[in-house]
């Protein structure tokens, strides 16, 4: 299985979405290598960084699925260097 190194930069500013934005996470946790989530009190809103090493469909799907979700912005950056190098 060919996999990519990527991370998802996730705010969430609707609070009924958090559930549904776990939910989706807890679908790939197998490919979660680690997880940060921070409440920006001041802002109102969550502040969520994941690692993952997953194919690149799957990468792509789960970052659609949580762009989706009302009041949720996500951003995906992936590895750009060759993993053998």
């Amino acid at each position: 299985m060919n996999t990519r190194v990527a991370v998802i930069s996730i705010i969430v500013e609707e609070k009924t979405s958090i559930a549904k934005v776990n939910e989706l996470l807890h679908e790939c946790s197998d490919f979660i290598i680690g997880r940060m989530g921070i409440p920006y009190k001041q802002r109102n809103i969550r502040i969520i960084s994941v690692a993952i090493d997953a194919p690149q469909d799957i990468i792509a799907s789960l970052s659609g699925k949580i762009g989706k979700l009302n009041g949720v912005s996500v951003k995906t950056t992936f590895q750009t260097v060759d993993a053998d190098a």
